[in-house]
């Protein structure tokens, strides 16, 4: 245990949502997810605000994505060290992970987390989100991703519960032994 996790208070079961998002689109699946889970949103701001204009965004994502950069964020309330469960999201940026997400997982251990990948896209090149979280968190059991496409306003409770039995969380013993004492990661269905 290192001394950041002797400081963590215990989460009772609950999960984390951390998440960057640069339009809203990813905030409003982190939204659902916490509705659903009645876990934790942590919301990811890098020190340097990008761009408004798409082309000096996308120029400057490619030249982070390429190089690898990790911006500098703000701090956040919540230590992840506390949740075995971390629901993390980002916008799908040129077929890989945003930089702040990157950043943020990078600078976390999060050894032995139950990491599930989520992510806006525009319809583009999906990639691999999942292989590219599990490179910066080897040490963590990174779940299937799940990709749901800006403006679609399907049923996305729906898609989120069939996630959740796709990946093993819904079944999980974390979440019937946190139901047992009342603390459930998972909402019951209402």
């Amino acid at each position: 245990m290192t001394a950041e996790n002797k400081n963590c208070p215990p989460a009772f079961g609950r999960a984390l949502i951390a998440a960057y998002s640069y339009s809203g689109s990813t905030h409003r699946i982190a939204r659902e997810i916490q509705a659903v889970t009645g876990g934790d949103l942590c919301t990811i701001y890098p020190w340097q605000p990008y761009p408004m204009a798409f082309p000096e965004l996308l120029a400057q994502v490619k030249k982070e994505i390429a190089a690898q950069h990790r911006p500098r964020l703000l701090p956040t309330a919540f230590l992840p060290c506390a949740y075995p469960v971390i629901f993390v999201g980002t916008p799908n940026w040129c077929g890989t992970i945003a930089p702040p997400l990157a950043s943020w997982l990078h600078r976390n251990d999060l050894s032995g987390k139950i990491l599930l990948p989520f992510y806006s896209h525009c319809g583009g090149v999906s990639g691999d989100l999942q292989a590219d979280i599990a490179r910066l968190c080897p040490k963590a059991d990174v779940r299937e991703a799940l990709g749901v496409i800006d403006g679609d306003k399907g049923e996305l409770r729906g898609v989120l519960k069939e996630w959740f039995q796709r990946t093993g969380l819904a079944e999980s013993p974390l979440n019937q032994a946190a139901a047992a004492t009342g603390i459930a990661i998972l909402a019951p269905a209402k």
